[in-house]
Formats: C-alpha cells, structure tokens, sequence
C-alpha cells in the first residue's frame, strides 16, 4: 500500500512526480549560492547533484517517499523539488520536507502554494490525521516559513542529525493534524490569493 502517484495543480504551481525528464530543469534550480542547502543534510547543487538525482528516483515509490519537481506555472519552468516522506499510511500520517527552491522564488507564492496542495491531498484525499515538518534549529527562515503555514511546533530532537560538514544539528517538528486543516487551508487561501 502506498500513495499513488498525481499531480497537483493550482494557478501557480504544478507538482509533477518526479521524472527523469525534470533533471535538468532541477539541475537549474539547485544551482545556487550557498544559503540553499547550508541547513539541508545534503548539499545536492553541482557535483552532487546527480546522485541526488538518482537516490530520489530510487525512493520515490510512494510507499517510502514521493517526490515532486515543483514547476511555476507562470515562468513554466521548474523552481524547486518537495516531497512526503516518512510515509505511514497505516499511521494516517505523512511529512513534507526535504523541499528547496531556487532563490528567485523565496518569499513569493510558490511554497504556501506546494504546501496547500500537499496538505489537501493529505487530509482530504487520503485522509490522514497528521502532517509533520522539520527543520535544522538554527534555520529560522525555515522555521518562520513553517509557522506562517500554521503548523504548531512540537519540539526540538536533540542531536538528531549530521550533516554533510561533520555538524550535529538539532531538529525541530512541526505539525498540522487533520482538526487544524480547514483553519490552515483558509490561511494559505488568503495568502494565495494575495498573488
């Protein structure tokens, strides 16, 4: 059992499961300055690139993980990847993460719009009680980004992670359960059309 792969669309974004044809236009995007992946457990821009790639083909099934190139509908051009991961159907839960963007769409209507479409899906397509995020404790973009959708923090796991530099970072959880999502679905409404 496992979540079938779809694209979800709205007026400004299209998510495309990820596909061999999206490697260079996610190349593209993850060429960037090093902000982009300085909180990430993985720098995947350049020479790493892919091997990213291809790990993420081999884990996109569904069952594990399922991963989306995120396209902007308006410059038609891929800006980014996102995904669920941590997939526990029996559970009813799911996470969003391992997301970035190119750094021209920061700030703008690209992630409320992933974010609403990945939070629909979950709550009112599958069902599911709970979506969780997280994120490297010292990244406070991140963390405001993720309060901004709604999400409630849960605490931080101590030591959770190391990352590609050798660093030891502590991770903070996120989450938005299935009571939560019509509030959280009329705040990113709000901001989306904002646009």
């Amino acid at each position: 059992m496992g979540i079938q792969t779809k694209v979800l669309e709205n007026k400004f974004v299209r998510l495309e499961p990820h596909a061999e044809a999206h490697r260079d236009g996610l190349r593209a995007a993850a060429k960037a300055d090093a902000p982009l992946f300085a909180f990430m457990p993985a720098d995947i821009s350049g020479s790493h690139f892919d091997r990213w790639f291809d790990w993420t083909a081999s884990v996109s099934d569904g069952k594990r993980e399922l991963a989306f190139s995120v396209i902007d509908t308006k410059a038609d051009r891929i800006v980014g990847s996102t995904r669920y991961l941590n997939i526990e159907l029996p559970h009813k839960r799911v996470e969003i993460g391992h997301t970035f963007y190119a750094r021209d769409s920061w700030g703008g209507v690209v992630n409320p719009s992933c974010k609403s479409l990945l939070f629909a899906f979950a709550f009112d397509d599958l069902k599911l009680n709970r979506v969780e995020l997280k994120c490297d404790a010292r990244n406070s973009r991140s963390r405001a980004a993720i309060l901004k959708l709604g999400a409630k923090e849960e605490g931080t796991l101590r030591q959770h992670m190391i990352m590609s530099d050798g660093f030891v970072r502590d991770t903070v959880y996120f989450s938005v359960v299935a009571t939560e999502w019509p509030s959280v679905m009329t705040q990113l409404q709000r901001r989306i059309a904002a646009f």
